[in-house]
């Protein structure tokens, strides 16, 4: 009778790998508010049991070849030629290698270039179909996903992932109905809202509840009705009631303010940010890039939406995009102003970036407008702060100057601390006043990283200080209330 240990040996094994873009380093690679690979422990939970299952995470580790049967890779664009290069070491050893994600599901044919599989979509309808062909010797070069009804969607392996994220991530609905030029979301996960029931997504929320924050991963976590309003709430409400209460943060368009228990809720259970894309104060650069709703409700309801957030101790997290088809000079530094002056508590403040799969990709490259051919290596250039297509009204070399005086302006330690005087202010809550402040930090390394890593640059320093330059009357004359309300309220906040 045959022993367990030869049941083990004849187990084959898949080995699943999140690359890095090697283009970016510093804090990019150093910054704690990573989050866990979801896709990938979705697709190792939908492995069968005769399979060894082993993530490596180039999060946190370097990539070292693991012996494996079966890779399994996934990318978005700006860490696709990471993708390629580890992909080749496998294939020259003819081990075959799976990609899928966004960057292969919107490239598949680039991709089909440097990997043996693309599975293009949500890969939970075919992938028992992936690995059923290549147990009998059949893998194909090419499988389609289909759109699932998220009421049965597996819950990943979160055992696999590192213990050093700070973070557990949640989703809880797929597809977004609004189709903005420059997102990609649409494409993949399609314009039908697809959502979880609330059960399982509070076991889901379970199963990271160790980790001190939470990341709702949906794009838009609260639909267009009042069924999907009480939906939130039942989530949020769950939260308290099963005790899951911890610092959490999500993605939502302006309606997510329509129905004050929301936010109530939100707070109650936590949440302290809530990322609101707004992206210009122009209704004409809002046209620009089909953001409907923004226009439908009109740029005053910014004011009304982030004021009922603060009501509830919330954090207004805007995102802003420069370089839009109407923008000039003169817009770049109205958006700019308007940012400083608009009321919101943490600024992404990102350039339009051409992401394969979206209208603005496809009118780019119909009117040749990227500033490189040197493909794939210059997708990891994709990463949103950096000019990478041709504006329609401004030079390339403006662009980039004007965006390194945008991000100095927004990110400075001085006006990060008014922003952050003001967050406490208008929420009365040191929690989010500190987290929203050491939010902005993060964001000000990744988008000046470049200038401060290089010192023959005179720009601001990691602290986002001026280098060579005296410290301001400001920020010495406050200095003793912020190391005081760190000493009394903050600490316990350090992430």
């Amino acid at each position: 009778m045959p022993c367990l240990s030869n049941f083990r040996m004849e187990k084959k094994k898949l080995v699943l790998i999140l690359p890095i873009s090697q283009h970016l380093k510093g804090f990019a690679l150093r910054d704690n508010t990573k989050f866990p690979p979801i896709g990938l422990g979705i697709i190792a939970s939908l492995t069968p049991e005769n399979w060894d299952v082993q993530l490596i995470d180039e999060n946190f580790e370097d990539f070292q070849f693991q012996s494996a049967d079966l890779v399994g890779i996934t990318a978005f664009s700006v860490n696709a030629p990471r993708a390629y290069e580890i992909a080749a070491i496998y294939r020259e050893k003819n081990i075959p290698v799976i990609m899928g994600g966004i960057h292969a599901s919107m490239m598949t044919e680039e991709a089909l270039k440097y990997v043996d599989t693309v599975v293009k979509g949500e890969a939970e309808s075919i992938w028992p179909t992936v690995i059923a062909d290549f147990e009998a010797g059949e893998l194909k070069s090419f499988y389609q996903g289909e759109y699932l009804d998220m009421k049965n969607a597996p819950q990943p392996r979160v055992d696999l992932f590192s213990d050093k994220y700070v973070f557990g991530s949640v989703q809880t609905s797929r597809g977004c109905p609004m189709d903005c030029s420059f997102c990609s979301v649409t494409a993949f996960n399609g314009h039908k809202y697809r959502e979880r029931p609330v059960k399982d997504v509070l076991d889901e929320i379970e199963l990271s509840k160790e980790k001190p924050y939470l990341f709702f991963v949906d794009d838009h976590i609260v639909n267009n009705s009042k069924r999907a309003q009480q939906r939130a709430i039942d989530i949020f409400k769950g939260m308290v009631d099963r005790g899951l209460t911890r610092n959490w943060f999500c993605q939502a368009s302006l309606n997510v303010a329509d129905n004050e228990e929301v936010l109530k809720w939100a707070h109650k259970s936590g949440c302290y940010a809530i990322l609101t894309g707004i992206e210009s104060e122009k209704p004409e650069a809002l046209q620009s890039i089909s953001k409907r709703r923004n226009i439908s409700r009109g740029v005053s309801y910014y004011h009304t939406v982030f004021t009922k957030m603060h009501k509830y101790k919330i954090a207004a997290l805007g995102t802003f995009i420069f370089g839009l088809e109407t923008d000039e000079e003169k817009d770049i530094l109205a958006r700019r102003d308007f940012i400083l002056h608009c009321g919101v508590d943490v600024v992404q403040a990102s350039i339009l970036t051409p992401l394969p799969g979206t209208a603005v990709f496809k009118k780019v490259m119909e009117e040749n407008r990227l500033i490189s051919d040197d493909l794939p290596k210059f997708w990891e250039r994709l990463h949103f702060m950096e000019v990478t297509m041709k504006p329609a009204r401004i030079e390339v070399d403006r662009m980039r100057a004007l965006m390194s005086e945008v991000y100095r302006s927004i990110y400075c330690k001085e006006n990060l601390r008014k922003m952050m005087f003001r967050t406490l202010r208008r929420t009365r809550s040191f929690r989010t006043a500190y987290l929203a402040y050491s939010t902005n930090i993060n964001y000000g390394r990744l988008s000046l990283e470049n200038e401060i890593m290089d010192e023959n640059i005179e720009s601001l320093d990691m602290n986002m200080e001026w280098e060579n330059k005296p410290r301001s009357k400001y920020l010495r004359r406050t200095d003793w209330i912020f190391k005081l309300f760190y000493l009394t309220f903050w600490r316990e906040f350090r992430g």
